[in-house]
């Protein structure tokens, strides 16, 4: 395990008083570690978690070449004949086939099987044409009539395996179950699957001033706003949250919350108490109770910020030492939630041994003009809609102040201007980080 310094060490151009983003996120990457328990679980109890092992296929998906639509099964040989000399190919129904039933009786030339989405294709049939492109002929609809051009041997057929083949992955160590992966697995039969444990978050807020729900107001102090909305991300990741409510600037009552915390969990998040001038009650604890980095991240909303980790003696468990990594964001509301985004949700991610890409930024016009300096990553609030003609185009809403929280309820996304970008001219293409499946 590495200590902070020695990752600090590995980044070119380390500078805690002034460190890009980009150099956040190299820095989380290197710090935080997966998690190994897992469990079995059914399938619905497992929507959201991580897989902990590939799933192998053990059978072929679909088992037998079936129908794709409702329509006529026939030989597709007879169809390419039609088709070369331009005849319409007449066929004679011979019977129905229905999903959940073989078909068991032989069709000869001429003849064809009325046939339904999912039913299994009859021996040396081959070709399937929808109900809606044959002419049906004859008393009782006993003959029907293809033009020729309008389908091609081996039309409308589903084949044995093509969505999954016997023997090969259909899920990845390290995949999220999302409702497709899901279903995925559900089409193998499998009842249960194997998952990584939830990852445990505890959080707490700090700060005398700090006002739980039911609490009657007073003057200087304000409600406690961060506490639900990093309730409400680390629920929407599927974290299991151990809420702490908010702890006061007391050195004692610090460091219990901390010690708790750490025996707890393998994560800890707290807002407030990191920025310069702040009471170093906070900080002072951090640092005394674990490995700790203290930054000023060159990014607006959300510049201090701590990450390291919390070491404590848990007699209860196996060993005597029991780690949880921290993360201490900033005490406005708005920041907290844009540091979480940008910085602590990859990370968690990966604590929770997830693979998959996290969603890449979009390309939108901007509506507005957007003055930036050179120098830090900004993260302005926005709506991002699609114009008639099928571009995006993203407008800036309302007050962009750290503690504004309202801009960001009025939001659909995150415009990301970069560290080295300047000004925007209303028109310029900005990158766009949608709240849609991460908040």
């Amino acid at each position: 395990m590495k200590t902070i310094d020695q990752i600090a060490a590995e980044l070119q151009g380390y500078d805690p008083q002034a460190l890009p983003a980009q150099s956040v996120a190299a820095f989380l990457k290197k710090l935080v570690q997966p998690v190994q328990d897992s469990m079995e679980l059914p399938l619905f109890e497992a929507f959201g978690k991580v897989l902990a092992q590939d799933v192998m296929s053990h059978l072929d998906v679909p088992p037998h070449d079936n129908s794709a639509m409702d329509g006529y099964a026939f030989d597709g040989k007879q169809l390419i004949q039609a088709n070369q000399h331009q005849t319409t190919l007449a066929l004679r129904v011979v019977g129905t086939a229905l999903a959940g039933k073989a078909w068991s009786l032989a069709v000869g030339p001429g003849e064809c099987v009325k046939i339904m989405t999912g039913a299994v294709m009859p021996v040396g049939l081959d070709t399937v044409a929808p109900q809606e492109l044959v002419d049906v002929t004859g008393p009782g609809g006993s003959t029907i009539a293809i033009k020729p051009g309008l389908l091609k041997a081996g039309d409308n057929r589903r084949l044995r395996g093509e969505d999954l083949a016997r023997g090969t992955p259909a899920l990845r160590r390290g995949e999220r179950l999302n409702p497709a992966r899901l279903g995925l697995a559900a089409s193998l039969g499998l009842a249960n699957l194997k998952v990584r444990r939830p990852l445990r978050v505890a959080y707490f807020s700090t700060g005398d001033e700090i006002l739980s729900l039911g609490e009657p107001p007073r003057e200087g102090a304000v409600y406690d706003s961060n506490r639900y909305t990093v309730w409400g991300l680390l629920r929407q990741m599927g974290c299991e949250v151990i809420d702490m409510g908010v702890v006061r600037d007391e050195p004692t009552l610090l460091e219990e919350a901390f010690k708790a915390a750490a025996v707890r969990a393998d994560a800890i998040i707290t807002s407030g108490g990191v920025s310069v001038g702040e009471a170093d009650f906070t900080k002072a604890m951090m640092k005394k109770l674990g490995d700790v980095a203290f930054w000023r991240v060159a990014m607006r909303p959300g510049r201090p910020m701590a990450v390291g980790r919390i070491q404590v003696s848990d007699r209860q468990a196996q060993s005597p030492e029991k780690s949880a990594i921290l993360f201490g964001l900033p005490g406005n509301p708005v920041a907290v939630m844009v540091t979480f985004l940008a910085f602590v949700r990859p990370a968690l991610l990966q604590m929770m041994g997830c693979t998959d890409p996290e969603p890449p930024l979009l390309k939108a016009y901007s509506l507005d003009i957007i003055r930036k300096k050179p120098g830090r990553t900004e993260y302005q609030r926005g709506w991002v809609e699609t114009t008639p003609a099928g571009r995006l185009q993203v407008r800036v809403t309302g007050d962009q102040g750290s503690g504004v929280l309202r801009s960001m309820a009025q939001a659909n996304g995150l415009i990301v201007l970069h560290h080295g970008q300047g000004n925007v001219a209303a028109g310029e293409a900005v990158d766009v980080m949608m709240f849609d499946g991460v908040i």
